[in-house]
C-alpha cells in the first residue's frame, strides 16, 4: 500500500459509514403506524374501509372519530357503502396514490386487505368524496371520475368533504345535495362544444364580414 493509499485509508471507511447512517436514517419512518398512515396511538381519529370476504358484498367506510375527553369511546359515523364492483375499479389506483403521499412523508405504505383496513384521517376524507362521486354513477364514467378525482388538489378535496359531510354525509344520503352535485362535477364533466352554422348563415371566407355601406364603392 502507497504512503497515499494508508493516509486515505481510515477517510474511506468513515465516508463508508457516513453514507450507511444517512440510508438507515432515509429509509426508517418519521413515526409508527398501521394501515394507511394511521398512527399507533390511543384511538386517533381516522377511517375504516371495510372489505368483505365475498365478493359481491358492498364495501363500508366509516369514520371512527377518535376517543373524546368525556368519554372512553369512540363515536363512529357511515359515511358511505360502494358496490363491489365499483370498489375494484378504483381500489389500485386510490392505493398507488395514498402509498405515494405516504412515501413523501417517510411512512410506511398501506395494502387493501380483506377486513378492516386503517386509513389516515386527511386520506380518509378525499377517499369519501370520490365515493360519494361514483357510489351510483354509471360504470363507463367511473375512470373519468377517477381522473377527475386525482387532478384535484388535497385541499380541494378536504374542502368537499367539510361541505358533504355537514348536511349529506350518512348512507342514505345518496343523490341528495352536494352527494350529487359531486357525482355530476367529477363523472360528467362539461365538454367543449361548437355552435353548427344556422341555415342560411354565410359559410364563404369572403361573405363573412360584411361591408359597411360607408366603404362600398
Amino acid at each position: 500500500m502507497s504512503l497515499v493509499q494508508t493516509y486515505l485509508a481510515p477517510m474511506a471507511k468513515e465516508t463508508k459509514k457516513t453514507r450507511a447512517k444517512t440510508r438507515s436514517k432515509a429509509s426508517k419512518p418519521a413515526h409508527a403506524t398501521q394501515g394507511f398512515g394511521v398512527p399507533i396511538t390511543a384511538a386517533p381519529h381516522h377511517f375504516v374501509v371495510i372489505i368483505p370476504r365475498g365478493t359481491k358484498q358492498p364495501v363500508q367506510i366509516v369514520e371512527d372519530l377518535g376517543m373524546h375527553t368525556l368519554g372512553d369511546e369512540s363515536e363512529l359515523l357511515d359515511r358511505v357503502e360502494l358496490p363491489r364492483g365499483i370498489w375494484t375499479e378504483i381500489a389500485n389506483p386510490v392505493k398507488r396514490m395514498f402509498n405515494e403521499r405516504l412515501k413523501a412523508h417517510q411512512l410506511k405504505p398501506g395494502q387493501w386487505k380483506a377486513g378492516e383496513n386503517r386509513v389516515d384521517r386527511l386520506l380518509g376524507k378525499e377517499l369519501c368524496v370520490l365515493a360519494w362521486a361514483i357510489e351510483d354513477l354509471e360504470e363507463e364514467k367511473i375512470g373519468t371520475a377517477l381522473r377527475n378525482w386525482l387532478a384535484l388538489r388535497p385541499e380541494e378535496r378536504w374542502w368537499l368533504f367539510g361541505m358533504t359531510a355537514t348536511t349529506v354525509g350518512a348512507p342514505e344520503d345518496k343523490g341528495r345535495g352536494w352527494r350529487m352535485a359531486l357525482k355530476y362535477a367529477l363523472g360528467y364533466p362539461p365538454q367543449p362544444t361548437l355552435r353548427a352554422p344556422r341555415k342560411g348563415d354565410k359559410t364563404d371566407a369572403e361573405d363573412i364580414y360584411e361591408t359597411l355601406p360607408l366603404f362600398q364603392g
